[in-house]
C-alpha cells in the first residue's frame, strides 16, 4: 500500500552517558516517519482535523533489537498495513551504512469524531478517499 522512509541522525540530546538513544525517543523517530507517510496521501494532522476526526494512537509496540547510537544515521521506514477499521503502520529502523535492522515497531490509531468524542468502528470515508479506494 502506502510507504515511505526518512533518514535521521541520532542527536546528542537524545542519548544517555553511554551515547545510546534513550528508548523513549524512538516514538519521536516513528512519528517523523508517520507524518511523512500521511503527507503522501494528504491526510496529516491538519487535514484530519479539517475532516472532523482526531486519530489518537491507541497502541504502540517497539522491538529494540539493537541500540541506536550518537551520530548514527538511521532510516525509518513506515508502511500502512491496515486502514479499514483503524490505521496500523508498521515501522522498520535500519542503519544507513550497513542496512542492518535495528528496530521493528507498529502503531495503531483509531478515528474519533472531534465534535462528539465518539470512536468510529470503521474508518471514515475521507480516509478511503485519500487512499484512492473510494470516490
Amino acid at each position: 500500500m502506502v510507504s515511505t522512509a526518512v533518514e535521521l541522525e541520532i542527536p546528542f540530546h537524545d542519548v544517555d552517558v553511554m551515547r545510546i538513544a534513550w528508548h523513549g525517543h524512538y516514538a519521536k523517530y516513528l512519528e517523523i516517519a508517520r507524518c511523512a507517510l500521511l503527507e503522501q496521501i494528504d491526510y496529516n494532522v491538519p487535514q484530519m482535523e479539517a475532516s472532523g476526526y482526531a486519530w489518537p494512537v491507541i497502541d504502540m509496540r517497539i522491538r529494540y533489537a539493537q541500540p541506536l547510537r550518537f551520530q548514527q544515521k538511521i532510516r525509518v521506514e513506515a508502511r500502512l498495513t491496515e486502514w479499514e477499521n483503524r490505521l496500523k503502520i508498521d515501522y522498520l529502523i535500519k542503519d544507513v551504512a550497513s542496512g542492518k535492522r535495528l528496530t521493528k515497531a507498529y502503531t495503531v490509531q483509531v478515528a474519533v469524531a472531534i465534535e462528539s468524542g465518539e470512536m468510529l468502528y470503521a474508518s471514515p470515508t475521507v480516509l478511503l478517499q485519500k487512499l484512492g479506494l473510494e470516490s
